[in-house]
Parts: C-alpha cells; structure tokens; sequence
C-alpha cells in the first residue's frame, strides 16, 4: 500500500508518495517551481488565495503521478500538512469568501490583546496555554469587525489543511490541535474554548466537527479522484499544521524531544507532557500530534517569522541571478561576523517573541568599500541563526534544556553556514535528518489509516550528519554584539544611537 502526502507551504505545495513497508518515499513533486508570493494589501498585512493552493494542489500532485513511479491508483491514505493559523472561510457552497488571512499577517494583534486582558490573562494561560495575541481567533474577530458583509456568509471556519481536505472530500472537519494553533481549544475543558467564542460572539456552528489528527476525516470524492487518477472513496486520515508535521516526520513525539525548521519563518518546536505556558506568552503551547486529554503531549513552539524569507530578500536584492548553492558557497568565504556586519531579521510581521512587536528588518555597519554579496548573505544568516538563539534562551526560561535539536536537512539547513551558525551560537548539536513535510504528512496518513503505527518509526530516523559546537564558541561574542543592537532597537533609540543604521522595513 501506498500513502500521499500533502505539504501546502506559504512558498509552493509539495507532495511525496511513502511505501507502506518501508515508510520511504517513492516520488516527490513540488509545485510551482518558483516561489508563490504573498499578498500585502497594506503595511503588516500577508494574504495568500486559498482557491490558488487548491490548483497547485492538483497540479503537484499530477506531476507526481507523471513520474511514473508508482500507481496511483495504489494510494490507499492521504495526509495533509498545512502553514498554520491560517483563516479560511467558505460559504453554504463550499466557495471561498476571501482570500486566507495567513500565519504572518499582523492585523489582529490589538483585537488579540485587548481579547487577553478581558477574558483574563491567567485564565487564557492556564486553559489556552497563549494569549489570543495574532492568531486564527483573532484575525475572524477582525473580519467580523471590519468585513460584517463577509462575516455573515460564512457558513465554516477553516483551517489551511481543513480546507484542503474539504477540497478533496466535500466534508468540513478540524481537530483539536487545529483549535488549539487558532487559540480556540479549552484544555482543561477539553472542547472548543466557551472563553473565546464567548468574547468574541462567535456561534459554535461555525467551527467543522472535532476529530482526532489521526482518524477519517472525509472519503475522496470521485470527480476528485477520476480528475487526479486515485481511487475514490480513500480516506484523508492525517491533518496537521506544518511544524507539528515536521516534528512527528523527526520523530520528536515525546517530553524533551526538539526539532527545529528554517524555512521562510524559523521554529524551535519541543514536546512537554505538562500544560505548560511563558507567562509573557512569547512563545506558544499547541496540542501536538499525538496529544490526548488523559495522556498530554504539548508542543512548545518558538517562531521566528523573520528567517529564511529575510534570507530570501538578499538573494532576490543584491545576488542577481545566482542561486542559494552558489551564494552559500560564496559566504563559507566570508569569516564569521561579516567584517562587522550585522543583520536584524525581523522584517515579516509582528514577532510573538518579541512582544508581538514590529520591529523591521535592517542592516548596522554596513561599509560600501568592504561589504560584497556574500557578506550580506554570511550576516543574514547570522542574524537569522542569533535570532534562534534568542528564542532559545526564552525557551530554557521555560524549562526546555534540549541536549540535541533534530532539523531536516533542508531550506536553510542546506547552507553550511547557517548550520555551523546555528549550531555555534545556541552551543547545541544538531542532527540534521533526512526529511521532509510532504514524506512526514504521507507517514501520519498511514498511522491515521492503521498501516502502521506511531511505534513502528522507532530507529528508522534517518540521520545525514551530526553538527557539534565549536569548542571556541567563536560565536558568543558575536551573538552578544547582536543582543546589544537587538535591545536598543526594541528600546526605541536604535535609530539615534547607531548611525549607520539602514531600514530595510520603512
């Protein structure tokens, strides 16, 4: 038997078709080629068309089957992993009512905060494990408040992978670790959060029945299934927010376990069996995976929206045509610290770990008659990986003391840079792992369907190299450097105090 994975990212959708047996991949596809850009309609705001993800869907998962690898007709699941707290809303006919309101857009802060404070902050901690802050709950209070018109046709509030599988299989479905991403899941009560509907004035029918991540959520339809050559009537048995996906595809599924991504934005992601939450709510609590009501598994998220999209705007900026490999190759050059060139990261929206501040990104000691190409792509990721360090030292506040963090080798992880950067400035190894969202959404499709189980994943961790620190700690004087610069920004005299400063953002 064979299991379709589905990865619908904020850049492309991606999808792998795993044996069974082997739980290997047999093809992957991605789609399209380029890049999808976002749309910002004004300052802070990220949009992305649902119906769009839907074509590329079908379009990537054609390409596919065009391999000719496999039989389509042999896919017996299929698993989807999405861009998490994404809203999508659709009518009485299924038909999108606006574009998605996307993980990164800055909108809703306010709404979420005032949210916060009236329902009460300890109360939204201890049974939401976060604030409502920038999330899914947030930004339908803003349509509600702004878009009434909109508002009132709504007939199902979705996730980005709820709306996939709607695509797929006619039926509206969620779960609770979908609920708990928007900041609409009661953990104590375990049910749809009465707090936040209640503020909000949100009916309860707007929200798809609960189910398990892994269980039947809607049976392929057979237009669907005659127009992408599968089988109709085969289950959508998985559906998870990417980071939880990227985590169960390293096998990070019990207390103390830690993956990490860089990819357009950049997460720490590690699993409690506690309801644990940061006080200042900078870093979030979601029900993972594999979490139950009597038997907790909580994923610890740290995002960092500003990373490899900051990485991105100097290739698309100053690299001309060349490539990452070659760019990368190019920095490995440079010598760490950039001959004195730093870079602020944080130029894609509001930074839950910064407050939900808005801080921009921007380049210091920039000098024309020094700095090339590759010095700005060495002090991007630099910066990027000085921003994970950040993050870390928030999340060791919080208890989380990982002796290894596990990444797939993969978007950022690819530079050798970044990786030794990463590596040396949290003073953590990495096992850099063959993986992959699309490959990790196929596997949780056939845990869903009962091929195999959780279990069975058990020393079949694929690892590619292992990163170890460097004993001198070249990094920490750096990385002090950048903290510096950081808090003065945040502090508000960056722009008086630092006069080679160079907004990137305003």
């Amino acid at each position: 038997m064979l299991e379709l994975g589905i990865d619908l990212g904020t850049s492309s959708i991606k999808v792998s078709v795993v044996d069974s047996a082997t739980r290997k991949p047999i093809a992957s596809a991605q789609y399209p080629d380029s890049e999808v850009g976002i749309i910002s309609l004004r300052n802070g705001w990220a949009e992305q068309s649902p119906d769009q993800w839907w074509e590329h869907v079908r379009q990537a998962i054609r390409k596919c089957n065009a391999a000719g690898l496999y039989d389509p007709k042999d896919i017996a699941a299929i698993g989807i992993a999405y861009q998490m707290h994404g809203l999508v809303l659709v009518d009485k006919q299924q038909k999108v009512i606006r574009d998605s309101i996307i993980w990164c857009d800055s909108r809703a802060v306010d709404i979420g905060n005032t949210a916060f404070e009236s329902i009460g902050g300890e109360r939204c901690l201890s049974r939401l494990l976060n604030s409502p802050g920038n999330f899914t709950a947030s930004k339908l209070a803003w349509v509600k408040e702004n878009e009434p018109g909109q508002y009132e046709r709504i007939d199902k509030v979705l996730l980005p992978g709820d709306f996939i599988a709607l695509r797929l299989t006619g039926e509206a479905t969620t779960t609770p670790s979908a609920l708990s991403e928007g900041v609409l899941w009661d953990f104590v009560a375990h049910d749809l959060s009465a707090d936040v509907t209640r503020y909000f004035g949100f009916d309860a029918s707007l929200f798809p029945e609960v189910r398990p991540v892994f269980s039947d959520h809607g049976r392929l339809r057979s237009g669907i299934a005659d127009d992408l050559s599968l089988t109709a009537g085969i289950p959508v048995t998985y559906k998870a927010g990417d980071q939880l996906n990227n985590a169960l595809s390293l096998h990070v599924l019990e207390p103390g376990e830690v993956a990490a991504t860089a990819g357009t934005s950049g997460v720490i992601y590690g699993v409690s069996d506690k309801l644990e939450y940061d006080q200042q709510s900078r870093i979030n609590s979601f029900a993972h995976v594999n979490h139950e009501e009597e038997d907790h598994r909580i994923g610890i998220l740290l995002c960092i929206n500003g990373a490899g999209i900051f990485n991105r705007w100097v290739r698309d900026t100053f690299g001309g045509n060349a490539s990452y490999q070659s760019l990368n190759e190019a920095a490995t050059a440079i010598r760490p610290g950039a001959e004195g060139l730093l870079a602020i990261p944080f130029g894609n929206g509001a930074e839950r770990m910064l407050n939900n501040r808005i801080v921009g990104a921007s380049l210091h000691g920039l000098d024309l008659n020094i700095h090339t190409a590759a010095h700005l792509v060495r002090a991007a990721q630099e910066g990027i990986a000085f921003a994970f360090r950040y993050g870390l030292d928030i999340m060791k506040d919080n208890g989380l003391e990982p002796s290894v963090i596990r990444a797939g080798r993969a978007n950022m992880f690819l530079s050798d840079v970044f990786a030794q950067a990463f590596v040396n400035a949290t003073g953590v190894p990495v096992e850099l792992c063959q993986s992959d969202g699309s490959i990790g959404a196929a596997i949780g499709a056939g845990i869903g369907a009962g091929h195999f189980s959780a279990a069975d994943l058990s020393g079949s961790r694929q690892v590619i190299r292992i990163i170890e620190p460097d004993k001198a700690r070249t990094y920490d004087h750096l990385y002090e450097g950048w903290k510096s610069l950081l808090e003065r920004q945040l502090a508000g005299d960056a722009q008086t105090s630092d006069q080679k400063h160079i907004s990137l953002t305003n």
